[in-house]
């Protein structure tokens, strides 16, 4: 201790550039890293940033299209805007806390408004091009890591008048990284969502709602489930829509100045409360919070002034107020939703009438459930679970989500082996292991009642904390690592199920994913590859060259916790289980889940044949 405090003097004081601070701790201006597995990894926090300037333009009243290309490691986007004034072109990228929204007439409700987006896609990219064209004029500028390479001078242009942005995450910072087209769509369709009038031309295919809102919940939820048609309310500043439906859970989608905030906050908290509010009062009966909001799916999108969210990232609104003036965000959506959906639910009877008849299901089961479920709570306890199930992890998502734990994990394996190896291999402090004993029960079209009657789903439930559902799940990673065996795929399956059938919420905001581990060892005595199929396979034995030695892994107790540490750490290989767009629930859980229908036969002989074509052609 009285080496370090002698050691301590001016020398160990030291002073950053904007640039260097935010290439040295990236986490504190677009949240983790990774490599793109996860919908709220840094390269789509860039793509947002640069994005996010281009809507506001539009919002202001200037440019309908937004025309964006992304391919494996490039991003384009050009807007029809104002463009970014020519002498401020360069400070406007490079220089912190340097932007037009700080003068509150030009941008009054913009997402981004402390001068740093841009400027940190700027740092942390390879190669940034920045070109605003304005009345005739055009002025460009290049970049490396932040660093100005080229600066072109103004010259005449015919093009019309906007900006261009061209960028390349750099593959030091964002290793292995690869976009996702599903999350990149997602982030379209919200923008025109929230847009409504607004075209996107992403990848050659045209985004565009008339809508709004509106049109988010008719892709979301299946038609044919609804209780009752879709309840839309527009306001200034504010829009908003719900219905209820069959699935388990609540769903919603919130936005403030056209973020995404993927973890509510203030105005989300408002919406859920003033919606139960508003429901008694109009029924004029005290029914409980959880049997009016369940299966309530609901979006909700807020325009304010001075936004203040919890992090960089803008995932969260934190702010009180709407404005110096303003009222409270919590008064102001209370206030509008109860005079709305108020007047709806009088103007709609039927619509009225459809909302009591689930409410009134929902409380039925709740107490249909009561007791078997407080004898689960208890059989829980007593089980030990931490000891004999869960072998838990230091940090959980639940008690810090801006720091370390939104890496958090829970590995679920079959069998001592696989555990055993994953357990000794993990990082203890993010990384958790649930043990799971024989397969699961398939409980396709069955009451959540099986939950608790079922010791395994039970101690599942009770591990990751999500029996009242997602705010207080302890992971923010829940990961099936099966064998990829026949019965390892049928585990995974039987897992998806219970997640789908009785916490959809898991899956939809993006917390399951599907361990990758290698098929294939190739090595001689200099070198080591892991392959993932057998194309990797053959490439790794051209490699290596004079007859390597080839192990085929049958499962995953065969690979020794040294060679897990490999494949759970920094290069960990996680498959996201996404929902498409037009995938609804119960229809997919009922043609992979439900009898042999036709159509699964049909599918099965089809892809059997096309297994064997590719088995032949390997061996051939």
């Amino acid at each position: 201790m009285a080496e370090l405090e002698h050691n301590y003097n001016e020398d160990s004081i030291r002073s950053l550039e904007p640039r260097e601070h935010i290439r040295l701790r990236p986490g504190m201006y677009i949240g983790k890293l990774g490599d793109g597995s996860s919908a709220d990894d840094g390269i789509y926090i860039l793509v947002k940033e640069v994005i996010d300037n281009s809507i506001d333009e539009h919002v202001m009243g200037f440019g309908k299209t937004i025309e964006i290309k992304i391919s494996d490691h490039k991003v384009q986007v050009r807007d029809y805007g104002r463009g970014i004034p020519l002498g401020k072109v360069i400070d406007c990228v490079s220089k912190i806390n340097t932007g037009g929204k700080y003068d509150s007439k030009a941008f009054q409700k913009s997402v981004g408004l402390n001068g740093v987006g841009t400027k940190a896609v700027n740092a942390l990219s390879s190669h940034f091009r920045i070109q605003s064209v304005r009345d005739g004029k055009m002025k460009a500028a290049e970049f490396e890591r932040g660093v100005l390479i080229e600066d072109f001078e103004v010259q005449d242009s015919s093009q019309r008048n906007g900006t261009l942005t061209v960028f390349s995450p750099d593959d030091t910072i964002f290793k292995n990284y690869q976009f996702n087209p599903d999350y990149l769509e997602n982030q379209i369709w919200n923008y025109v969502y929230l847009n409504a009038g607004l075209t996107i031309n992403f990848n050659g295919k045209k985004y565009y709602s008339e809508n709004g809102l509106l049109d988010l919940l008719r892709n979301k939820a299946d038609e044919e489930s609804i209780r009752y048609p879709i309840i839309h309310l527009k306001g200034e500043d504010i829009e908003l829509a719900l219905t209820h439906g069959n699935d388990y859970g609540e769903e919603y989608y919130s936005f403030v100045n056209g973020q995404y905030t993927t973890m509510g906050g203030t105005h989300l908290a408002a919406f859920r409360e003033a919606v139960v509010k508003t429901v008694r009062d109009f029924y004029k009966k005290d029914y409980d919070a959880a049997d009016i909001r369940g299966s309530i799916i609901g979006a909700i999108s807020l325009r304010v002034q001075e936004p203040v969210f919890e992090s960089q990232t803008k995932t969260k609104l934190g702010s009180i107020e709407m404005g110096p003036d303003g009222p409270a965000v919590r008064a102001f959506i209370n206030d509008f939703v109860r005079e709305h959906l108020d007047n709806y639910l009088h103007k709609n009877p039927e619509t009225a009438d459809a909302l009591r008849k689930r409410i009134e299901q929902s409380e039925r089961e709740r107490k249909d459930m009561a007791g078997v479920k407080k004898l689960a709570n208890q059989r829980a306890k007593k089980a030990n679970l931490h000891n004999r199930k869960l072998r838990d992890c230091r940090l959980h998502f639940n008690e810090d989500k801006h720091e370390k734990s939104v890496l958090s994990t829970l590995f679920i394996t079959e069998g001592d082996s696989a555990s055993g190896s994953i357990t000794k291999s993990r990082n203890v402090d993010i990384e958790a292991v649930f043990s799971l004993r024989g397969k699961p029960l398939n409980c396709y079209g069955m009451k959540k009642k099986v939950v608790y009657e079922n010791e395994e789903f039970n101690l599942l439930q009770h591990a990751l904390n999500i029996e009242e559902g997602l705010e207080n799940l302890r992971y923010n990673r829940v990961v099936i690592a099966t064998d990829a065996d026949v019965d390892g795929m049928h585990i995974r399956l039987l897992l998806l199920t219970f997640f789908l059938q009785f916490f959809p919420d898991l899956v939809r905001n993006g917390h399951v994913f599907i361990l990758e581990t290698p098929l294939f060892r190739v090595r001689n005595k200099k070198e080591t590859i892991y392959c993932y199929n057998e194309s990797e396979k053959q490439e790794a034995i051209q490699k290596l060259g004079k007859k390597p030695e080839i192990t085929r892994f049958k499962g995953l107790g065969e690979i020794s916790p040294d060679e897990f540490g490999k494949f759970i750490g920094d290069n960990i290989k996680l498959k996201p289980v996404i929902l498409h767009k037009d995938t609804t629930i119960q229809k997919m859980l009922s043609y992979y889940m439900g009898k042999n229908t036709p159509d699964r036969q049909q599918f099965i002989i089809e892809n059997l044949k096309i297994e064997k074509d590719i088995v032949e052609e390997v061996y051939a």
